[in-house]
């Protein structure tokens, strides 16, 4: 017998799998060759924004099991058990000397969609809008890093002493879904989990806007980095994708 969770993983690891060949049949588009500002950033956004409405619905998904869960809480099956912990393990929350209820609550503030202005945004200065040498080589759209020699394409600015890769991804839907786990789960962005749960409960969502003040541990720009990234969302409008 499959439990219930084993048999929703399938199912969105099936339509994930299709999703992906759909979405990443092409590689990322050669946006060096447009020569209108505008045109170039319209076609970014429309490529970008499909790979994060999938990323974030997978963390949707798995926000519902979450939440049926919490409405049996103090009463959880074997099985119902045994899908806390995969969510626990696939969303770093640490169980030992936690009760269920500690752990679903935690769980609760990781869980959750990172609004696509944020993504848009952060892709579009990660990335200098999909032309970047890390974007092009290796499908990284948001400048995210490893530490394993080879794991990815190596800084040509990197300062001495360190030893850290830019992350290389084979398709750039994996690069957004490790971003969005990034958030998700880094120790650098609990103040903006905690924020997001907030401004839902007090507001029914959260913007990326708002959400943006959190990100000063992204870059070391640090608050020049927080507002540039309100920037990109206020000037091309990007705030409508969050109602989607």
């Amino acid at each position: 017998m499959f439990s219930k969770r084993s048999v929703v993983s399938f199912l969105i690891f099936t339509a994930a799998i299709f999703a992906v060949i759909l979405i990443d049949r092409n590689p990322l588009p050669d946006f060096s060759h447009y020569t209108q500002v505008k045109e170039k950033k319209s076609a970014f956004f429309d490529y970008i924004l499909p790979l994060v409405k999938h990323s974030n619905q997978l963390v949707i998904e798995d926000r519902k099991q979450l939440e049926l869960l919490a409405a049996e809480v103090g009463e959880l099956s074997f099985f119902q058990r045994r899908t806390l912990i995969e969510l626990a393990e696939d969303y770093y929350v640490d169980r030992e000397n936690r009760s269920d209820l500690q752990v679903i609550e935690q769980l609760r503030l990781r869980v959750d969609p990172v609004p696509p202005s944020l993504a848009l945004a952060q892709a579009a200065i990660e990335s200098a809008w999909g032309t970047s040498r890390f974007a092009v080589q290796g499908n990284n759209l948001f400048g995210q890093w490893c530490y394993k020699k080879g794991c990815g394409l190596v800084p040509l600015r990197r300062n001495s002493g360190t030893q850290h890769e830019v992350a290389k991804f084979d398709t750039v839907s994996e690069s957004v879904g490790s971003y969005i786990r990034n958030i998700n789960t880094h120790r650098a962005y609990q103040d903006l989990r905690v924020s997001r749960a907030q401004l839902r409960t007090e507001r029914g969502s959260a913007s990326g806007h708002q959400l943006a003040e959190n990100l000063l541990e992204y870059s070391e720009l640090r608050e020049k980095y927080v507002h540039e990234v309100q920037a990109v969302i206020r000037i091309n409008k990007l705030a409508r994708y969050d109602a989607y």
